[in-house]
């Protein structure tokens, strides 16, 4: 079973449709997908109906995913979780809350970008940059700029802009990764923790805190992940007795040679199956 269990679309950061990605999907030979977009669910039923129209159940199962934005001691964690029950009422709250966070954000670093910097971008350019109802953010904020000749380069945008120490830029008061779990498990999702390497010293601590809340998994494999890594969250996954994911965090095709790199991170048969064996159990424990 080829799965990719972390893939965006343009109702967050990514660049293609959720009609695209399962068609891609399918081109590079997956038999199974997470759309994981940020801080939102949006893109599921969009793909969901494209594929019971199309009648490609038999070609590619979609997996309900998303990806929480989370803050924990000034480091950005993201938390992945999967098969959700998006009707769950702290769950529904957890969007909302992150949405209105992001809008927050944006405006705030807009004003402070015409006040400070002379660079004038409206509100709706940035919405115009994401799908209806998706989730706003630093990209699309770093690509208005970029477009508006603020910089040169979206690069050049993060550089000058996008950081913490840039006058004009404001942090996002967004919820714990503590929270993001709790929430995620308490709709009888699966939560996991996203490209652990990027939090380097803090990982393990973090990832063994989360566990009380709920924490069901450590996405070993991923692109920023070489062999060495993987081997070191898949052998720290089994000693805390956590499942191991993976995926390609898809977001657009690479920039230097056009190819599609959906997929071609190396993901285990054997994950796709432990995943659904914990939805089991998340689902049995539930019922007792």
């Amino acid at each position: 079973m080829r799965t990719d269990l972390h893939i965006h679309t343009y109702f967050s950061d990514g660049v293609f449709s959720p009609e695209k990605i399962v068609d891609t999907a399918i081109d590079v030979g997956l038999n199974a997908i997470a759309i994981t977009d940020h801080d939102n669910v949006l893109a599921y039923d969009v793909a969901q109906n494209y594929i019971k129209s199309n009648n490609l159940n038999d070609k590619i199962e979609l997996i309900r995913g998303i990806e929480v934005n989370t803050l924990y001691k000034n480091n950005e964690v993201h938390i992945l979780g999967y098969f959700m029950n998006t009707q769950n009422s702290d769950f529904i709250e957890l969007v909302k809350s992150q949405q209105q966070a992001r809008v927050k954000q944006t405006r705030e670093i807009l004003a402070l970008l015409n006040k400070k910097e002379g660079i004038k971008i409206k509100f709706d350019d940035i919405k115009k940059l994401v799908a209806q109802g998706g989730s706003i953010g630093r990209p699309h904020i770093a690509r208005a700029i970029a477009s508006a000749g603020g910089t040169n380069s979206v690069m050049e945008a993060y550089a000058k802009y996008i950081h913490i120490d840039s006058p004009v830029y404001v942090p996002r008061k967004t919820v714990s990764p503590h929270d993001a779990v709790e929430i995620i498990y308490d709709a009888g999702g699966i939560p996991v923790i996203a490209h652990p390497h990027d939090l380097e010293d803090i990982a393990e601590g973090l990832i063994k805190e989360l566990m009380s809340y709920g924490l069901c998994g450590i996405e070993a494999y991923h692109r920023k992940h070489s062999p060495a890594m993987v081997e070191y969250f898949s052998t720290m996954a089994e000693n805390l007795g956590l499942i191991v994911t993976g995926g390609s965090d898809f977001h657009a095709p690479n920039a230097n040679n056009g190819q599609i790199i959906m997929g071609k991170n190396f993901v285990p048969d054997w994950v796709y199956d432990k995943l659904n064996a914990e939805k089991k159990r998340i689902d049995m424990a539930a019922v007792s």
